[in-house]
């Protein structure tokens, strides 16, 4: 399943704890979670990160992890061709 987390950062960020949070990131394989992409954005969010996970259970294991340093609105994502089966 593929899920958009939408993130708010907490604090400001610093070479440390962006370091650490990378470090993070290379440890999710342990919990079934992969990252497709994370951006850095101006606006309401701060960044956006593109993460499959194999179900929401796992989904919520991140972002409960990322809750120390960000605020995450997490949703789930419907690739178009599958929504479309649907109608």
């Amino acid at each position: 399943m593929i899920f958009i987390g939408l993130a708010k950062v907490k604090g400001k960020p610093t070479k440390q704890n962006t370091a650490e949070f990378t470090k993070m990131l290379d440890s999710l394989n342990k919990i079934g979670i992969k990252i497709l992409n994370i951006y850095w954005t101006l606006g309401r969010y701060d960044g956006v990160v593109i993460f499959e996970a194999r179900n929401e259970k796992d989904a919520m294991k991140f972002a409960i992890g990322m809750a120390e340093d960000t605020i995450m609105e997490t949703m789930v994502a419907v690739p178009r061709k599958e929504a479309l089966k649907l109608l």
